[in-house]
Parts: structure tokens; C-alpha cells; sequence
């Protein structure tokens, strides 16, 4: 009986120091889920005024087309940026936004096409790996707090091998962030950039401008930065909703500790006091067989 005890308290000690560290891991989450959200939130003015200036700069120039703008009739190769994290411990936040770049991968192969995979995190580059998906290119170790420089890197290496032609479509995966209880695993076409996207509705009162240089040559420029601001977008959008995700998963580990421990706490007290039972019984019956002996 005594060594029944023992292991259940043993069990307790193992749960308690578990627990610690979730708990503690919780709340490293939820530090980390305010300053995600303060750089999503700081993020969208500029990618709004950024739409704003390239819809000004192309009524400016006319019909005239851009390599990024250029939808490509019979594609040879579409790919998928994929975004995941780099650490587990977060529930479903990855196997979500993997089923969806499944899908997105099936709906290209049932276009008769073997799509081109690029990578953001360890999580993303492990599930593709072990399944034999060819990646492309793969950026890690960025996923809770994505910098710009990184964004930057992934976009120039996408925009060039889309005007290389080695890639006709790019869609993205990744997960929205709405607040700290709404997470969506969503997807977006990133290249070509669609065209209403520049040029807006076409309606309303606009300012006049003159522009040095030419309309053109500033939407040169302003169209790839308007891509990398995508892919940025949605690198933080992913980290919020990463941070989100493991604070609800290491609250729900807590809570489930909490629970183990009360079944174990209580088994333990039942163990024990079957313990004192037994020699309470066997002291009785001892003290009985003694006065037995003493009448004889």
C-alpha cells in the first residue's frame, strides 16, 4: 500500500512541475500577444497609405502595364508561400494553416501542375520535408517576432523569381490574426497583384498631382515594396496569431494539470487512508489474539 502512495505522489510532483511550466509559458504568451498586436496595428497605416499612393500614381499612367501586374494566360508554375511557426506548443495554429496550404497545393495539381513550395518556419519546413515536398526556399527562426529585413528578403526573393518567370502565380497561406480569440487560417493570391488593387474603384474625388519622376518609374518602385508589405503583413498577422494560439493552448494544459492533480490528490488520500485502515485492523486483531492468549 505504501508504495501505491509513493507513486502517486510522485505523479503530483511530476504533474506540479509541469504545470509551472505551462503556466509560465502562458504568460511569456500572453506578454508577447500585446506587442504582437501593436505591430500589426502600426503596420496598417503604412500598408493603407502605400495602396493609397499606388492607386494616385496609376490613374496617372494610364493603361500602361507592370511586370508584377501581368496576369499570364496559361501558367507553367504556381506557388505557395506557406507561413508557420517555429515552436510547437501552440494547438492547432499550424496543422490550421497547413490544411489550408494543403488545399491550396491539391487545387494546383488538379490544374495538372507540381506547385513550388516556399517555407516560412521550422514547423512548415518539418511537415513538407517528412511528406517529400520539395521546398523551394525556406526562411526560419523569425516566426514570433518577425523583422522587417526578413519580410524584405522573402519578398525580393519571390518578386525575382516571378519576373524570372519560374513562378506564374504566388498565392500565400497563412493566419489571420482578428483579436486573441478569433484566428483564421486563410490564403491570398499575392502575385500577380491584382489589378483593382492599384487602381482602387475608380470612383470619387481625387487630388492632382505632378510627379517627379514619371508616373511609371514610381510605380516601379512602389509596386514591389507594396508586395514585401504583403508578405510583412501577413508575418505578423501569423506571429500574433501564433502567440494567441499557444497561450490558449499552455491556459488549457494548466487547467487540465490543475485537474490531474486533484484525481491524483485524492486517490493518494483514499490510498491513504486504506493504509491506516489496514493497520488500525491489524492492530484490533493483533490486541484480540494477545487477550485470547492471556484467558488461555
Amino acid at each position: 500500500m505504501g508504495a501505491k502512495i509513493r507513486v502517486v505522489r510522485r505523479r503530483i510532483r511530476s504533474v506540479q512541475s509541469t504545470m509551472k511550466i505551462t503556466r509560465a509559458m502562458e504568460l511569456i504568451a500572453s506578454s508577447r500577444i500585446v506587442k504582437a498586436q501593436k505591430r500589426v496595428e502600426q503596420a496598417r497605416p503604412y500598408a493603407l497609405q502605400l495602396t493609397a499612393a499606388m492607386e494616385d500614381v496609376a490613374r496617372h499612367t494610364g493603361s500602361r502595364a507592370h511586370p508584377l501586374l501581368e496576369t499570364r494566360p496559361d501558367p507553367a508554375a504556381v506557388a505557395v508561400f506557406v507561413a508557420t511557426s517555429d515552436r510547437g506548443l501552440a494547438g492547432s495554429y499550424n496543422s490550421n494553416v497547413l490544411k489550408v496550404a494543403e488545399g491550396l497545393i491539391a487545387d494546383v495539381r488538379r490544374r495538372g501542375l507540381e506547385p513550388v513550395v516556399y517555407v516560412s518556419g521550422k514547423k512548415g519546413v518539418g511537415y513538407f520535408r517528412f511528406r517529400g515536398v520539395p521546398i523551394r526556399a525556406d526562411w526560419q527562426g523569425h516566426s514570433e517576432v518577425p523583422v522587417y529585413e526578413i519580410a524584405e528578403e522573402i519578398g525580393h526573393r519571390l518578386i525575382d523569381d516571378f519576373a524570372a518567370g519560374e513562378i506564374d502565380e504566388l498565392h500565400c497561406a497563412y493566419t489571420d490574426f482578428r483579436s486573441a480569440f478569433t484566428l483564421r487560417a486563410t490564403s491570398k493570391r499575392f502575385l500577380p497583384v491584382a489589378h483593382n488593387e492599384v487602381h482602387g474603384p475608380g470612383s470619387g474625388i481625387h487630388a492632382e498631382y505632378l510627379f517627379e519622376p514619371d508616373p511609371a518609374q514610381i510605380l516601379e518602385h512602389l509596386l514591389p515594396q507594396y508586395v514585401i508589405t504583403k508578405v510583412y503583413a501577413a508575418l505578423l498577422e501569423s506571429a500574433a496569431s501564433e502567440n494567441a494560439a499557444r497561450r490558449r493552448a499552455m491556459k488549457a494544459a494548466t487547467e487540465n494539470a490543475e485537474e490531474i492533480i486533484k484525481v491524483l490528490t485524492r486517490q493518494a488520500n483514499r490510498a491513504r487512508q486504506d493504509e491506516i485502515t489496514t493497520e488500525i485492523m491489524e492492530i484490533v486483531g493483533g490486541a484480540e489474539a494477545l487477550s485470547g492468549a492471556s484467558e488461555e
